[in-house]
C-alpha cells in the first residue's frame, strides 16, 4: 500500500462521521458548523497535501472522541443513580429456597427477598413482621422509618435491618424508583439545545472564516495559506465546547440532588425573571406539628383516634401524616395495625382497622391546614374522601430555615416572586409576614388559578418558573417555563410535568439550581469566545504566511483542546451561593 494510500484512506476514515452529518443537516435544510472542516479537506486533497488532509480526518476523529469522553465524565453522578438498582432479584420459591432472576421478570404477587443493606428495588407490601428502611433517596431526610406487617414498601429505599420479605405490587416499569431513572435517561437522550445557541455566533464566525480565506487568496494566490487558515478553523470549537458545558450542569446538579429532566431547562431556567411558589410544602418546613384534635362525640378517645390515624398514615410518605406519628409517638399511644391500605396523593388514604374502614382527608372549610378521620360504615368507597367525622386534625406550619434568605438572594437576581396558594388569604399573608419578605399573594386558588396565573405571565413576556411539591401543582408546573418539584413524597404527575426534581425537601435547591444554571451558561459563553478568538488571531497569522497548514492543525487541535476543558468545569460542585 503507498503512502498516498493509506492517507487516503485515513482521510475517509477520519472524515466518515463528519459527512453523514453535513449530508443530514442539508436534508434537514439547517445550516451546519462543519462546512468549514469539509472545505479544508477538499483543498487539502486538491492541492495534494496528503499528510494536511491525514492530521485534519485525524484531528476530527480526536475531537469527536474528545467530545464524547468529555459527556461521559459529565454523566457520571447521573448515571449512579440507575446503578444504585440490582439488576437481578431474589424471589421466593414454593420451597422456601431463592432464585436469581432479572428484576424486569418479576410479576405482581411474587415474593421478594431483601437482604440487609440491600436497595429495596420493587414497590410491594411487606411480608415480614417488621422492617426498618433509609428511605432519604426519596424523601431526602436523613430518618430511618419502622414498617410492619402490610405496610408499603417504596423501591429506591434501603433495608437497614435484618432480611425481610416482600409482595410485589408493582412491576418494575411502574415502581417508584423507576420514575427517577426514566427521568435521568430522557435527560441523557436529550440533543443539548445550546448548541442552537452556539448557532448564533455560527454564522459571524463562518463569515470572518470565509472572508480571511478569500482575501488571502486574492491577495497571495497561494492556496497552501488558504488551507492554513481553513485548517485553524476546524473543527469549530462551538460544536465541541456547548454539548459538553450542558452534560457539565446536568451532572453539578445530579450532585446536589437535583435531577434535570431537559438540557434545555439549564438554558431557559438561566434566564428566568419570574418564579411563583406553592405554600405549603414547598416554602414551608415540610414537617408541620399537629397542634390540635378536635374529636366528635364521645365514642372515641384521643388515644384511640391516634392509635388509629397512626396505624394508616404509617403507610403515607406526607408531611400531615408524619406528624401525627410522632404525635402518637411522645404520647407512648399503641398505634393499631392497620391493612388493605390505598392512598390518592393529593386526595387522602383509607384503611381498615380491626374490621372498619377509615378515610383521612383534607378537611373542608377549615383555614389553615387541617385533616379529617372518618368512618366508612358501608366500607364501599373506593377511594378515600367518604365517611362520618370522627376528629380533625390541625396543624402548625412553620417557614424553612432556609426560606428567607433563598428568596433574598434571588430578588438580588432582580427576580420577581409570587405565592400561589389553595389556603385562605390570612393564613398565606401569615406566613408571607413571617418571612419579612415581599411578595404578592394569590390565595384560595385551584390548580386552574394556579395554570391561568402561570399563563397570565407568560403572555406578559415573563420567563416564568413554577416551584410547587404536590399533585394539585401539576397543570402549573406543565405550562411554566420551568416547573421544579419538590419530591418528598411518591413520584405523582407533579413530578412527572416538572422540568427539574430536587430530591429532599431542602428549599435552597432552588437557589442551588439557578446558580448552576447560570454559571453553566457562562462557562459555555466563555467557551464559545475563548475558541472563536483565538481561532481567528491564529487564522490572520496563517494569512501572513507564519504558520503552515499542519502546524495550523496541531494548533487548532490545542484551542479544542482547551475549550473543551474549559467547559468540563461545568460539572464541578461549587459554592454556587458565590457564583453569579
Amino acid at each position: 500500500m503507498t503512502a498516498v494510500s493509506l492517507a487516503i484512506g485515513l482521510i475517509v476514515l477520519g472524515s466518515y462521521d463528519l459527512v453523514i452529518e453535513i449530508v443530514s443537516s442539508l436534508l434537514k435544510k439547517q445550516f451546519a458548523l462543519d462546512y468549514i472542516a469539509l472545505s479544508a479537506i477538499i483543498i487539502a486533497l486538491y492541492s495534494g497535501q496528503w499528510l494536511v488532509g491525514t492530521v485534519i480526518a485525524l484531528m476530527l476523529a480526536t475531537g469527536q472522541n474528545l467530545e464524547r469522553y468529555g459527556s461521559l465524565k459529565a454523566k457520571e453522578s447521573l448515571t449512579a443513580l440507575v446503578d444504585r438498582i440490582p439488576s437481578q432479584v431474589s424471589v421466593m420459591k414454593k420451597t422456601g429456597e431463592t432464585e436469581k432472576v432479572e428484576m424486569s421478570e418479576v410479576k405482581i404477587g411474587q415474593k421478594i427477598l431483601v437482604r440487609k443493606g440491600e436497595v429495596i428495588p420493587l414497590d410491594g407490601i411487606l411480608i415480614s413482621q417488621a422492617a426498618t428502611t433509609d428511605e432519604s433517596s426519596l424523601t431526602g431526610e436523613p430518618y430511618f422509618f419502622e414498617k410492619f406487617s402490610g405496610d408499603l414498601m417504596r423501591s429506591g429505599t434501603i433495608n437497614v435491618g435484618d432480611s425481610i420479605i416482600i409482595e410485589v405490587n408493582k412491576e418494575e416499569k411502574d415502581s417508584t424508583y423507576r420514575k427517577i431513572i426514566e427521568m435521568v435517561q430522557q435527560a441523557q437522550e436529550e440533543k443539548a439545545p445550546l448548541v442552537r445557541l452556539a448557532d448564533k455566533y455560527s454564522t459571524f464566525f463562518t463569515l470572518v472564516t470565509a472572508i480571511i480565506s478569500i482575501v488571502t487568496f486574492l491577495l497571495t494566490r497561494d492556496i497552501e495559506r488558504v488551507l492554513a487558515v481553513l485548517v485553524i478553523a476546524t473543527p469549530c470549537p462551538l460544536i465541541l465546547a456547548t454539548p459538553i458545558a450542558l452534560m457539565g450542569g446536568m451532572s453539578a446538579c445530579a450532585k446536589k440532588r437535583i435531577i434535570v429532566k431537559k438540557l434545555s431547562s439549564i438554558e431557559v431556567l438561566s434566564r428566568i425573571d419570574t418564579v411563583i411558589f406553592d405554600k405549603t410544602g414547598t416554602i414551608t418546613i415540610g414537617k408541620p406539628q399537629l397542634a390540635n384534635i378536635d374529636i366528635a362525640g364521645t365514642e372515641y378517645s384521643r388515644k384511640e383516634i391516634l392509635a388509629l390515624a397512626s396505624g394508616i398514615e404509617r403507610n403515607s410518605l406526607h408531611p400531615l401524616a408524619k406528624a401525627i406519628i410522632e404525635t402518637g409517638k411522645r404520647e407512648n399511644v399503641d398505634i393499631y395495625h392497620a391493612k388493605n391500605i390505598k392512598e390518592i396523593i393529593g386526595q387522602g388514604i383509607k384503611g381498615e382497622v380491626n374490621g372498619k374502614v377509615y378515610h383521612l382527608v383534607r378537611a373542608k372549610g377549615e383555614e389553615g391546614m387541617a385533616i379529617e378521620l372518618l368512618l366508612d360504615e358501608s366500607g364501599k368507597d373506593e377511594v378515600p374522601g367518604g365517611g362520618t367525622k370522627i376528629a380533625t386534625f390541625y396543624f402548625d406550619d412553620e417557614v424553612k430555615e432556609d426560606t428567607i434568605s433563598t428568596i433574598y438572594e434571588m430578588k438580588k437576581f432582580g427576580i420577581e416572586t409570587f405565592l400561589f396558594t389553595g389556603d385562605k388569604q390570612k393564613a398565606a399573608e401569615a406566613i408571607v409576614r413571617k418571612m419579612g419578605i415581599e411578595m404578592q399573594i394569590r390565595a384560595e386558588c385551584t390548580p386552574e388559578d394556579k395554570q391561568r396565573g402561570v399563563q397570565e405571565f407568560k403572555d406578559a413576556g415573563k420567563v416564568t418558573a413554577m416551584v410547587g411539591d404536590g399533585i394539585n401543582d401539576a397543570p402549573a408546573l406543565a405550562l411554566a417555563d420551568i416547573g421544579m418539584v419538590f419530591s418528598n413524597e411518591e413520584q405523582t404527575a407533579s413530578s412527572e410535568a416538572a422540568d427539574l426534581v430536587f430530591l429532599g425537601g431542602d428549599f435552597k435547591l432552588v437557589l442551588e439550581s439557578l446558580n448552576i444554571a447560570k454559571r453553566t451558561i457562562k462557562i459555555a459563553l466563555q467557551s464559545i469566545g475563548w475558541g472563536i478568538g483565538l481561532s481567528i488571531v491564529g487564522m490572520l497569522f496563517a494569512a501572513f504566511g507564519f504558520i503552515i497548514p499542519v502546524i495550523g492543525a496541531v494548533i487548532q487541535e490545542l484551542i479544542d483542546l482547551s475549550v473543551i476543558v474549559n467547559s468540563l468545569r461545568a460539572s464541578r460542585v461549587t459554592n454556587t451561593s458565590n457564583s453569579r
